[in-house]
């Protein structure tokens, strides 16, 4: 038997992914990683870095969930542009009329705050909560070494590294994925300090060079913070997009404020 899926293409900075709502097709998709390697080739597919599960949170300090699968079929924990998307999808679906969204993450509940006029989503801003720090050469087997940079955990794991060529992350993106230094493989960003704000390319775990990513954008910021580059409010200049984020000192909290957009919707046949 096959089933007609209806999705939704939608992207946060040119990072773009394919959304499905799935309250009434939970029976059917029992194996989004496949359909996340299929569905985002961009030969083959639809095309997109992944594909986000959005449904009805099972605990009620939320209001929505959120899995993302990334276009190699991995999970990944948290993906601040998608969860942008999510916000204006749920609003503009008719799904809430809320203007404050909570949505369920593997990395836990965060917070979507939504920019609406005239009836529609222009802007959004994602309590990403608190970063972390840790200190990756711990990892380093005897022998081995890595390029200098910062390690930030946005809920999923960044290495920042400040260089005069970002576009170097496209040679070592894939190697420093994969480094012994992440045992559980990383995102890669490589970042300039410039007037305009602080260019970035990012190599994202589990889908290579993608033209944005908003996990990626946050630890980048915070890392500008930390070595003294910028201060706690940075704009982020991406291959896709601006994004703007603020560490705020008051909660120790990192808001990511961007545009998410509508590409197109359409079904796809998938087969019982």
């Amino acid at each position: 038997m096959k089933h007609a899926i209806r999705f939704t293409k939608m992207h946060g900075a040119g990072n773009d992914y394919i959304y499905i709502y799935i309250d009434t097709l939970l029976n059917i998709m029992d194996d989004p990683s496949s359909l996340a390697r299929l569905w985002s080739d961009r030969h083959k597919g639809i095309g997109s870095d992944g594909l986000v599960l959005i449904d009805r949170s099972p605990v009620p300090e939320a209001d929505f969930s959120m899995r993302i699968f990334n276009a190699d079929g991995s999970e990944a924990m948290m993906c601040g542009n998608a969860s942008r998307c999510v916000g204006k999808y749920v609003y503009e679906k008719g799904l809430t009329t809320s203007r404050e969204i909570r949505l369920l993450t593997l990395s836990g509940i965060k917070t979507i705050y939504l920019n609406v006029h005239a009836g529609l989503v222009d802007a959004c801003t994602v309590d990403m909560g608190e970063p972390a720090f840790e200190n990756p050469m711990q990892f380093l087997p005897q022998g081995t070494s890595l390029r200098e940079g910062t390690f930030v955990s946005m809920g999923n794991p960044h290495y920042v590294i400040f260089a005069d060529d970002v576009d170097a992350v496209g040679q070592e993106g894939r190697m420093l994925e994969n480094h012994p230094a992440f045992p559980q493989r990383c995102n890669i960003e490589f970042a300039e300090m410039r007037p305009e704000g602080i260019r970035v390319r990012v190599w994202e775990r589990g889908s290579g060079i993608t033209m944005a990513c908003g996990t990626g954008a946050c630890a980048t910021a915070v890392a500008a913070a930390l070595a003294g580059r910028a201060k706690r409010r940075s704009r982020i200049l991406m291959d896709g997009g601006t994004l703007d984020v603020e560490w705020r000192e008051q909660d120790n909290h990192v808001y990511l404020t961007g545009q998410a957009e509508f590409v197109f919707e359409g079904e796809i046949e998938l087969s019982e």
